[in-house]
């Protein structure tokens, strides 16, 4: 195949923050997030789910996904790639081509975006974090989107088996971890001491102020701390 683009832009005219469900699309960035935590997705199944948002509830034909993700001087099998790209779309929604929540497929005509689509959030990369010298300070935590509450990590191990849940979608694991302790459901705006920040990994250790979990130590993400 010859000359496919590898910009993870969207195709499309609208180019800020789209927010469905528990998912957020930074269509600047080229990023898609889950709850807050970023979703690996290749570059066409993002570029499909760009014209999917840019339009919400009307139809994209097969040729229009063919125009815009494959230039005239491609030479692919367009069907199978196009298939290709909406499933693993699909997985990384979480969604059923049988039930869809998100993305309905139109036999042999195209494809929909079903969800609830809200424009116009600032995205979560652009909130500012808490910096370097806050070690020892009191913070916030801050739920994701519409949430009122935020998901976290007691620990690496953790933090490593929801990344992997939530790659496979695989709800079940994440309910076995939260029943077992290892994410914790916190309220948003719950105070929090933070105790060492990870820049490296954009995440920060703190101790939980209030609520039932109060006294434990988890991990967070920067973005999900307000000062």
């Amino acid at each position: 195949m010859r000359g496919r683009r590898e910009s993870m832009s969207s195709p499309g005219r609208f180019t800020g923050v789209a927010r469905f469900d528990v998912f957020e699309v930074d269509l600047r960035a080229g990023e898609l997030y889950k709850a807050g935590r970023k979703i690996k997705l290749q570059v066409l199944p993002f570029q499909a789910l760009a014209m999917l948002l840019e339009r919400p509830g009307e139809v994209i034909t097969r040729k229009e996904f063919e125009k815009s993700l494959w230039p005239g001087d491609t030479f692919v099998d367009f069907d199978h790639s196009l298939n290709t790209a909406i499933k693993k779309l699909r997985l990384a929604l979480g969604d059923d081509n049988r039930k869809p929540r998100f993305v309905e497929t139109l036999p042999k005509r195209g494809y929909r975006f079903i969800g609830r689509l809200e424009h116009g959030a600032p995205p979560l990369s652009a909130k500012p974090p808490v910096p370097s010298s806050g070690v020892g300070q009191l913070a916030r935590l801050r739920a994701d989107g519409n949430l009122s509450f935020a998901l976290v990590s007691v620990d690496e191990e953790a933090a490593a088996e929801r990344e992997k849940s939530e790659a496979a979608s695989d709800d079940v694991g994440l309910s076995l971890l939260i029943a077992s302790q290892k994410l914790l459901i916190v309220p948003d705006g719950t105070p929090v001491r933070i105790l060492e920040i990870r820049q490296l990994d954009s995440c920060c250790q703190v101790r939980i102020l209030e609520g039932e979990h109060y006294g434990k130590t988890a991990l967070v993400l920067l973005k999900q701390l307000a000062e």
